[in-house]
């Protein structure tokens, strides 16, 4: 998994509810009743009673058994145990009715030749970069098959330079490394996990003129600062290390076949033509390794928030003279094509068969990967064994469904990636819903995604049982959002807004190239918050670690099988695509909202900024013995034209009204106008809602990302920014291309009414609910 969902949450106190969640307290969960959206009354009484034989087929020990088999070896990829795990997988499907085979494609995937870091000055130190094996823990001695500690698609590099600590390394970290006078030029610099996703800090590194870059988990952060250290408790070691890919984001997948799928001839490049490297060399370390470096900066004393969880004074650097620490580092890969195996797994359908709803986890693993990505993985089998179990008792899907085992997720989402990029004309005709899901482990459902999606997975969420409250685990986390919410506001709309919100989609896992490549509605959803420290991406992500201290009764895992094949389901079988645009419309609203409040918010702060500068305050306030120079005056930034968004806005706002009023119209009286062949055409026309949301051209400087609504940050990594082409510009500075944005942006919101309207249309012209109001 290339992000990872780290729910902090506090113990929940306890609490007292209102009148309106008695319902939620019965032994067995929630109960909804009544008619679902998007089906006939027959239809919607015999899905529920197919959902609760469902419901009750998952069994927690085989998702145990599940967990046990695939982390048994590390799986990483172009491992033998990586082709073994997608060969076991796929007779599994067979063996539960599937029709199912595996994809290849083959990428290049780098693998450590060689690596060094070593402290040259003002003592001699060279780091272990090893992680030793835990005698408690049975797995952790399986070195010949573990990959080394390193960053997959770091630059080739032999460097020598002073180093200096720069905090989580992001682009604020380095503006105020400027006020204080500190350059990184020509030196190694070394980040701290966190902030932004890894891949961001030696991208930013490069840009300020650094040449290579560390970066280490502090204890703070996953170690002894959360939980007591593995073996003991669950918090990362002193020797644990973080893996991970460094790949840039501009475009997901192989490097060398952006945009399309990769065959086994794909024609190899020069990886200096390559975008995705990165252009410095850079190397995870552990915070064993890391506290010789630290402890040898010298110079300023780093900020206060800049601070981690280790025993030393934290300096910036690079010092001077004798006492400056210099480091030498090199890394070297292995630049191979490796194959991966996507396994592909259908159960056709019976109605509309050329519809599909897709559901995936990934497979690959850096090391074992018990949490990351097998604690999903072994849901998702035990969710698809429970289908065929259904399937063999009579219960056939309308829709086709396909089960994705997906491989090479964790250098780039590589096996997704090439699956879409081949297959994209035919998931623009035929794709319904893509739902994702990776890590998971035990505490509060959690659900992202597509916003025409929310209230279908708040109706889905609010009838599975929590194993451990015994109330419905959206009622759990609509609580969780009472007692932790935040400002009031938050609170109030928790507990009165009928739908719980879901966020939206960065980047991070398999759902990046269906949401911002194909245009496929996706959800991301898993559990989590309840548990304390991590091994992720180390060779401790393991079954000894997880069966100790994470979903130790993997009875979250069966949550996480009932959840998802409930969706699954509901969404197969419904007559009419159980699409909710009110949301989606609301929430787009917001967006527009928030950009226009972050150009007024960027406007003050600039104005108040280059008055201090000019009242001296910066001066006169700074340390003559630590001092730190004023920033630099900006221009004030420009009105921009917010008129095309906010128009597009209402134009989505009465699509959505009008069609949503049909929609209760077509469902009244028994929903008869649903069970009707012309319902296809309005499903068709619906298919293609979320594409309507693309611009062919891309967002600004990356063009594989064609989803105007969400797409990562580019110097987040994993972090959504929602209305991207706007947003950012804004962010950067970059008027003018906020000012053409606001047009390209509130086209696309306008050709969403407009295929809202189609769907209307057609939805009217049926039996039953045309001259309806």
């Amino acid at each position: 998994m290339l992000r990872r969902r780290l729910l902090a949450v506090a113990l929940l106190p306890t609490l007292v509810y209102p009148p309106q969640f008695a319902m939620a307290q019965k032994g067995d969960g929630a109960k909804p009743s009544g008619q679902l959206d998007g089906y006939s009354h027959t239809a919607s009484d015999a899905e529920r009673q197919w959902e609760e034989k469902f419901r009750a087929l998952p069994v927690a020990d085989n998702v145990r058994e599940n967990m046990r088999r695939l982390s048994a070896r590390p799986h990483h990829v172009g491992s033998p145990y990586d082709k073994d795990n997608a060969e076991w997988m796929l007779a599994k499907f067979k063996e539960w009715g599937f029709d199912a085979q595996i994809e290849n494609f083959y990428v290049l995937f780098p693998t450590p030749k060689e690596r060094l870091v070593e402290l040259i000055a003002p003592t001699k130190f060279t780091a272990s970069l090893k992680e030793p094996v835990v005698p408690e823990d049975p797995t952790s001695n399986q070195a010949a098959e573990q990959l080394p500690t390193y960053n997959a698609y770091s630059a080739d590099g032999d460097v020598t330079g002073p180093l200096v600590y720069v905090n989580y390394g992001t682009r604020e970290d380095y503006e105020e490394l400027d006020r204080l006078g500190i350059s990184v030029k020509g030196a190694v610099v070394i980040a701290r996990y966190g902030g932004a996703w890894r891949g961001i800090k030696p991208k930013v590194a490069a840009e300020h003129g650094a040449v290579g870059c560390l970066i280490y988990s502090d204890p703070a952060n996953d170690g002894y600062g959360v939980a007591d250290s593995y073996p003991l408790g669950a918090g990362r070691p002193k020797d644990g290390v973080q893996r991970g890919g460094v790949n840039d984001t501009d475009f997901p997948g192989d490097p060398l076949t952006p945009g399309v799928g990769a065959v086994k001839d794909a024609k190899r490049l020069d990886r200096k033509d390559t975008p995705i490297i990165t252009k410095i060399p850079v190397l995870p370390i552990s915070y064993a390794d890391a506290t010789p470096l630290l402890q040898a900066i010298t110079g300023r004393v780093a900020p206060a928030t800049w601070r981690g969880g280790l025993p030393i004074t934290y300096h910036i650097g690079p010092g001077t003279g004798a006492n400056a620490a210099k480091v030498h580092m090199k890394m070297f890969s292995n630049w191979d094509i490796k194959p991966l195996y996507d396994v592909i797994a259908k159960i056709p359908g019976t109605t509309e068969p050329d519809e599909w709803v897709i559901r995936g986890n990934h497979h690959d693993a850096w090391v074992n990967g018990a949490d990351d990505p097998i604690s999903g993985m072994s849901a998702e089998l035990e969710e698809a064994r429970s289908l065929g179990e259904l399937v063999k008792r009579g219960w056939k899907p309308r829709r086709t469904i396909v089960y994705c085992a997906w491989d090479g997720e964790e250098p780039g989402l590589l096996g997704s990636t090439e699956w879409v990029e081949t297959h994209v004309d035919e998931l623009k005709q035929k794709a319904v819903m893509y739902l994702n899901s990776d890590s998971t482990a035990r505490g509060f459902l959690f659900m992202e995604g597509s916003h025409g999606l929310e209230h279908f997975i708040n109706g889905v969420a609010a009838e599975v049982n929590d194993p451990e409250k015994n109330i419905s685990v959206l009622e759990r986390t609509r609580r969780r959002q009472i007692s932790g919410g935040g400002r009031g506001a938050d609170r109030n709309e928790a507990r009165n807004r009928a739908d719980l919100r879901i966020g939206a989609l960065g980047d991070g896992s398999d759902y990046t190239p269906f949401l911002d490549f194909a245009g496929v509605p996706a959800l991301d959803i898993g559990f989590g918050g309840e548990d304390r420290g991590s091994q992720y991406h180390s060779i401790y992500d393991d079954f000894y670690w997880y069966s100790h201290y994470a979903d130790t009764g993997f009875v979250y895992g069966r949550a996480l099988a009932q959840t998802a094949g409930t969706a699954v389901m509901r969404m197969a079988d419904a007559e009419l695509l159980p699409y909710n645009f009110a949301n989606t419309a609301e929430t787009i609203s917001t967006y527009v909202d928030e950009v226009k409040k972050l150009l007024k918010s960027e406007q003050d702060e600039i104005a108040e900024k280059n008055k201090e500068i000019d009242e001296g305050v910066f001066e006169a306030v700074s340390d003559p013995k630590n001092p730190i120079a004023a920033p630099k005056r900006e221009e004030a930034p420009p009105f921009l034209n917010f008129a095309p968004l906010e128009n597009g806005s209402s134009a989505l706002t009465e699509s959505a009204r009008e069609y949503q009023k049909l929609v209760k119209t077509a469902q009244a009286n028994g929903g008869a106008a649903l069970d009707n062949a012309s319902i296809a055409q309005v499903n068709q026309l619906l298919l293609q809602t979320e594409r309507a949301f693309f611009n062919d051209a891309g967002l600004p400087g990356r063009n594989w990302f064609k989803h105007q609504i969400y797409a990562p940050g580019a110097y987040t990594g994993y972090g959504v920014k929602t209305l991207p082409a706007v947003r950012e510009a804004i962010e950067q500075r970059k008027w003018s291309v906020a000012d053409a944005s606001t047009v390209t942006v509130g086209q696309a919101l306008e050709r969403e009414s407009k295929a809202i309207d189609a769907a209307a249309e057609k939805l009217k012209s049926l039996e039953g609910v045309e001259g309806q109001k």
